[in-house]
């Protein structure tokens, strides 16, 4: 089944992790760490990107509604309606927080994300 876009509405996870994400001027601005899932609610809580930092090092991971990605088959990666500097003064955190305290985190983190980025919830 295909989007609105024309783009398909499933895909692996481990497709997802190591795409490039461009901002809607073509700058290339990070790529997608990883996704964090809601076990319980079978949601997507967020896609965390990343970049900077040196070999893994010291990089902070930007939680972003999965929303706001939209995948562009011509650059083989996502587009989001942000620039660099938007997403550089975005809530940042270590990979390990998004999920910490068995994702009660992860909800708080997800709450001032959309806050942020001035998405409506989509869930309950």
């Amino acid at each position: 089944m295909t989007t609105s876009s024309g783009h398909t509405s499933a895909i692996l996870a481990s497709k997802v992790k190591g795409t490039p994400v461009y901002s809607d001027n073509g700058d290339k601005i990070g790529t997608v760490e990883d996704v964090v899932l809601d076990k319980q609610s079978n949601q997507i809580l967020f896609a965390a990107l990343g970049f900077g930092g040196l070999l893994g090092l010291g990089e902070k991971y930007y939680p972003v509604p999965w929303s706001l990605l939209d995948f562009h088959e011509d650059k083989g990666g996502y587009v989001v309606p942000l620039d660099k500097d938007r997403l550089e003064n975005a809530p940042s955190y270590d990979l390990k927080e998004l999920t910490k305290h068995d994702g009660s985190v992860g909800n708080t983190i997800r709450e001032e994300s959309y806050s942020y980025y001035k998405i409506d919830r989509d869930w309950n």
